[in-house]
């Protein structure tokens, strides 16, 4: 984050089965990167638990005296766009276009948006388009698979490995087995 000039906070989202040493872990390596940390206990605790994370945004929204600095300008060429992310981020070593996106990308310049922004889509699971690179991991190739048009939201999504975008709902919501009693106690969130 600091390479976009901003002053950051990590919030450690704390669940019940993390441990004190798990946090702890976090913490000091945060702290050692010369970052605010806070710890969110909002699952358990609810607004309580959030209250330190709110003081520190709070204080940091008043006294941070940085400008965002973008990763890069809107008007560079698509690949230089996709390569600065991952190479900057990511730690990539280089990107692979496949066939489809080169075509892609002609057919995004001919519809003249290539200059509008880039949101890549990759795997969750790692800063790579690999599942298996877990971590930040290094010198490494992405492959862009293909670029998709986001018009309405005003952006470019180059597709990287194989990944789901959009997760499928199950044939039955949660929400059927959710329940509230008189007394205002939810069941069935979990």
């Amino acid at each position: 984050m600091k390479v976009f000039g901003i002053c950051p906070i990590v919030a450690v989202n704390r669940f019940y089965s993390d441990t004190d040493e798990e946090v702890r872990i976090i913490k000091e390596f945060v702290e050692s990167k010369n970052v605010v940390c806070s710890v969110a206990d909002v699952w358990e605790k609810g607004g309580e638990g959030g209250i330190d994370l709110a003081k520190k945004v709070s204080l940091m929204a008043d006294t941070c005296n940085k400008k965002f600095i973008p990763l890069y300008e809107w008007e560079w060429p698509i690949e230089k766009k996709i390569e600065k992310i991952a190479k900057t981020i990511y730690g990539a070593e280089a990107i692979d276009f496949t066939a489809q996106a080169k075509n892609d990308i002609k057919r995004i310049i001919k519809l003249g948006l290539d200059k509008l922004p880039v949101c890549i889509a990759k795997t969750q699971k790692s800063l790579s388009d690999n599942p298996e690179l877990l971590g930040r991991p290094k010198d490494f190739v992405v492959t862009v698979r293909e670029i998709q048009i986001s018009s309405g939201a005003g952006f470019l999504v180059p597709i990287t490995g194989e990944i789901m975008r959009m997760p499928g709902l199950p044939d039955e919501p949660s929400a059927y087995n959710m329940d509230i009693d008189n007394d205002g106690n939810i069941e069935g969130l979990f």
